[in-house]
């Protein structure tokens, strides 16, 4: 796997071996980033459900501030951590090794707002909704700030999640990437 664009351009990154995850195809990610607009200056990305890292890694690479990467499983955080290490940009980023809802809890008590979260969860048992309720609900996204969300083409969303609301939507094979956008009234 590697770092599509920007600053790590062609830098190679470690993924977790096995098939306890499922890395966002390299095809994929270039789409996703490149419907965001390509490049970026500034702001503040979420990889939660971060695996390797690679969607937070490719947002540094293509111009925001700071990135943030949460995940359960020790292994994932430990191919995070060599990565950022591989890359050299620590001082960008901050790794948390905990459940989904521990690390929004403790994003939210920081008061760290995003302007990009990207949502990987693995396709058994997500709960998108849920985490899609919470970010709005506690305020976490920007003004104008997205999520992407990669699921199974077969899952099923909400239309609207207050401000949130969906605005574009791409399938490749068994992959779906759902695009909301914090639509904030005046």
């Amino acid at each position: 796997m590697r770092i599509i664009a920007g600053e790590y351009r062609s830098r190679k990154i470690e993924t977790r071996s096995g098939n306890q995850t499922r890395p966002t195809l390299d095809k994929v990610r270039e789409a996703v980033f490149s419907s965001l607009g390509g490049m970026f200056d500034g702001g503040t990305v979420l990889d939660l459900y971060a695996g390797s890292g690679a969607n937070g890694l490719e947002a540094l690479s293509r111009g925001y501030d700071y990135a943030v990467f949460a995940d359960i499983s020790k292994d994932a955080i430990q191919v995070i951590c060599k990565n950022i290490e591989s890359l050299r940009c620590k001082e960008k980023t901050k790794v948390l090794h905990m459940p989904d809802k521990k690390a929004l809890s403790l994003l939210k008590a920081e008061g760290i707002r995003f302007d990009l979260v990207y949502l990987d969860p693995p396709y058994a048992g997500q709960r998108n909704n849920e985490i899609l309720e919470y970010l709005q609900e506690n305020n976490m996204i920007t003004d104008c700030g997205v999520v992407v969300i990669e699921s199974s083409k077969e899952d099923e969303f909400k239309k609207e999640f207050g401000s949130l609301k969906p605005y574009k939507e791409a399938t490749y094979g068994i992959t779906r990437i759902t695009y909301y956008r914090n639509e904030v009234e005046g």
